[in-house]
């Protein structure tokens, strides 16, 4: 399901200020706050985790502001579409931001059409309080969140790139050197083969790995009692 965006640009606040911006205003002073609660807590989350998570709250976070903007439109629609305009902001290109939320919708709900727990503590936040900590908190021991994962895949894929491109270099230049007669196709078979002897078990390994840690993700739709 994709986002509804709506402009509005030209519905103003008491501020002078437009909807959208007096949302991404909230959002970002919010986001200030709660900032400084994490920074001390030992997080080792995969940065694609912590910015998908962190914008996920900062959604919840303008719908309750837009909620009470009067708007004309869905507030958790007009949400997205402040965090849209937030990211441009922030330097993304108007395309990449529109898919960035075409991505992010399709994250704020679980399989049973309800809130991520992210989105409702966003929603439900209160000045001073410990939201986004909480957020952090459920997924703290979710390995297949956790940044020693993501760095293990980095890392496997940098393995993969580099060692089959240098593996498939030698077998061609050890093929050519010795066999100068192989014709080409034969060469470059050989190469590929090569590069397979280096990729192949590299993937296994990583998959391995992966099956032998992850846990099922378990995304909580409400906060805890």
């Amino acid at each position: 399901m994709t986002t509804t965006m709506t402009t509005m640009d030209d519905t103003k606040t008491d501020e002078g200020t437009t909807v959208i911006d007096n949302c991404v205003q909230h959002a970002r002073e919010t986001l200030d706050s709660q900032l400084p609660l994490i920074k001390d807590k030992g997080y080792d989350f995969a940065p694609q985790f912590r910015q998908m998570t962190i914008q996920l709250y900062m959604v919840g976070v303008m719908w309750r502001r837009g909620e009470s903007l009067g708007l004309s439109t869905k507030a958790r629609d007009h949400a997205f579409a402040a965090l849209q305009s937030m990211l441009i902001s922030d330097g993304m290109s108007k395309k990449q931001a529109q898919q960035r939320i075409i991505f992010l919708n399709s994250m704020s709900r679980t399989e049973d059409g309800s809130d991520t727990f992210a989105v409702t503590l966003g929603y439900e936040v209160l000045p001073n309080d410990h939201s986004l900590v909480m957020v952090f908190d459920e997924y703290r021991d979710e390995i297949r969140v956790s940044g020693a994962l993501w760095r293990l895949y980095e890392r496997g894929k940098k393995i993969m790139v580099i060692g089959g491109a240098v593996a498939a270099f030698l077998v061609v230049w050890a093929v050519t050197i010795f066999l100068p007669k192989t014709s080409g196709i034969d060469v470059l078979a050989a190469g590929l083969m090569g590069a397979a002897l280096v990729v192949i078990p590299t993937f296994l390994i990583g998959l391995l790995i992966y099956k032998t840690k992850i846990k099922k993700l378990k995304v909580p739709t409400s906060p805890p009692p």
